[in-house]
């Protein structure tokens, strides 16, 4: 691995794109392959049948958070390990309110897996957004482009004429939802937290922002490798089951000049803005102090739930890793 030694992070040397290896199966081999085998058809058929069936009929929000779990049980996907920062355990009921997202808030979210926007839907119901380097705004995205988005290449910018808006206009258009970043833009192995992107500065100032961890257990479902489906249907389908780590901070409210101040981006947004008039730097070099006192106290809070650090690799790096990492796996 010497030869991906620049895509290591300088100051604690963690390799946050790296994927996870597998442990071997050895004698369980036959087994493993028996639950791969029978769970895959299932998956396949129930997934399929959401996505392009039921998802489609009246069956409100209740009916659709059972197909999801029906979609998490199918791999066994059963055991959820849920905390809450100020809360104990068996006390939740009393802090519901307060401690968990609500309708008008926001979940900064960590992104290692496609479980991860699988499991949130579950629970939450939430509009999913797509968050870029290069600019402040976000585009609306459903449900299976989030899932698609966890194996695709990283983007550093927004598709050319992409529907951009501020997170504030979409809370606007739908007050009754939770609203789901990705902050860090793409995926990684779980193991570092990457800068983020400007978006998280676009909410309004009086929404509640919930970093929110999810950590798996193993550890080789996360697909920081674009295009990885099929060895992530193996390691999801041949393990006997699998845990979810989820952590959720104190909300963070964003009190940055840009809450109160952006009625320039607001009046772009509203004149049918592209992605080609509003496109940023992802250096931040325009971001002030209160801008990244915001950001970084979402990204401490993530970092400090999934006990990993925080590194200094963005996108740009990661592009770069993935075409050495799929330069050498061709010869």
């Amino acid at each position: 691995m010497e030869k991906y030694s620049q895509y290591r992070d300088r100051g604690s040397g963690i390799a946050p794109f790296f994927p996870i290896p597998t442990q071997p199966s050895g004698i369980y081999l036959p087994f493993h392959v028996f639950l791969f085998l029978i769970r895959l058809p299932v998956l396949l058929t129930v997934t399929l049948s959401y996505f392009f069936v039921l998802q489609w009929l009246p069956l409100g929000p209740l009916g659709k958070k059972a197909c999801l779990w029906m979609i998490l049980g199918v791999p066994s996907i059963w055991w959820i390990d849920l905390q809450i920062d100020g809360v104990k355990k068996g006390s939740l009921a009393k802090h519901h309110p307060t401690r968990l997202p609500q309708p008008f808030s926001l979940i900064a979210s960590s992104l290692t897996s496609p479980i991860d926007a699988l499991y949130l839907a579950a629970i939450f119901d939430p509009i999913f957004t797509a968050s870029y380097p290069s600019t402040p705004l976000v585009t609306q995205i459903s449900l299976f482009q989030a899932l698609l988005r966890a194996f695709s290449y990283p983007q550093q910018n927004p598709p050319r004429n992409a529907h951009l808006k501020p997170l504030r206009n979409i809370m606007r258009e739908h007050p009754n939802r939770v609203v789901v970043v990705f902050p860090e833009c793409t995926t990684t192995n779980g193991r570092g937290i990457l800068p983020f992107s400007p978006s998280l500065l676009t909410a309004p100032p009086t929404a509640k922002i919930f970093p929110v961890s999810l950590r798996y257990t193993p550890g080789d479902i996360t697909t920081p490798i674009p295009w990885s489906y099929l060895s992530f249907l193996w390691t999801l389908l041949s393990k006997p089951t699998h845990c979810i780590r989820v952590r959720i901070a104190e909300s963070v409210y964003n009190d940055s000049i840009s809450a109160t101040n952006m009625q320039d981006v607001l009046q772009a947004d509203d004149m049918g803005s592209s992605s080609d008039t509003l496109l940023g730097t992802e250096d931040g070099d325009s971001k002030g102090v209160q801008e990244k006192k915001v950001l970084n106290k979402v990204a401490e809070a993530l970092a400090r739930l999934g006990r990993v650090k925080r590194v200094g690799l963005g996108v740009n790096e990661k592009t770069q890793f993935v075409n050495a990492w799929k330069k050498h796996r061709r010869r």
